[in-house]
């Protein structure tokens, strides 16, 4: 079971998410917030499994709440959900600590698929943030001929990896493109962070971008 907290300033948005949440098999809505004040004074009492945190919360952001949610639960496993795909709220989230950023227009299914994911210790975006991601690292990428530094530390398969989490893809997508198990694309998934020294699929896919 799968436990969810819901922070956003719609509660008729909230309610609806609630209630889908809780329709959805192997699922639990542990509890929902307002306002960024109310989420920072609850939960770490509810620890949720993931949080879905909107940005439009008022006097407190929800890039702010996760910034302070973060550094006192670095562990706590939260997934923005929001309007906003302007790529500078897109990295002021990532680089506040959200583990994940998907539109609120994703369907229910995707939106099920992103908590699994993040849960899973993955980092879902709706293609079109990973779209926008990718592009803003190609645009910084340095013209050196550093790729043989990063891209010579992984195998083939693990570029192929790599290569569609740039693109936004699903764990279940990879497997399914590359023709291996869920699992697998994860321990392909831990070996590259290791190789690389990163914790995220965020830092991962930047620092493959920029070699």
């Amino acid at each position: 079971m799968i436990t969810v907290s819901i922070v956003d300033d719609e509660a008729k948005l909230r309610e609806s998410i609630a209630t889908f949440v809780n329709g959805s098999s192997g699922f639990k809505c542990a509890s929902s917030y307002g306002s960024a004040e109310a989420a920072l004074k609850h939960l770490p009492a509810d620890k949720p499994d993931v949080v879905l945190m909107d940005i439009n919360l008022g006097e407190i952001s929800g890039i702010e709440c996760v910034e302070q949610l973060k550094k006192q639960f670095p562990d706590m496993q939260i997934l923005m959900l929001t309007v906003y795909e302007d790529t500078e709220k897109i990295f002021r989230a990532l680089a506040a600590g959200a583990n994940g950023y998907l539109l609120k227009r994703s369907s229910p299914t995707k939106l099920l698929a992103a908590i699994r994911e993040v849960h899973g210790g993955g980092s879902p975006m709706t293609s079109s943030i990973a779209r926008k991601v990718v592009a803003s690292f190609q645009k910084q990428k340095p013209a050196t001929d550093a790729a043989g530094e990063i891209k010579g530390q992984l195998s083939p398969r693990e570029q192929a990896v790599l290569d569609g989490l740039a693109k936004g893809w699903t764990y279940k997508q990879l497997a399914s493109e590359l023709d291996i198990s869920v699992d697998t694309i994860r321990t392909y998934i831990r070996r590259i962070y290791e190789k690389l020294h990163v914790q995220s699929r965020t830092e991962a896919v930047a620092k493959y971008m920029r070699s």
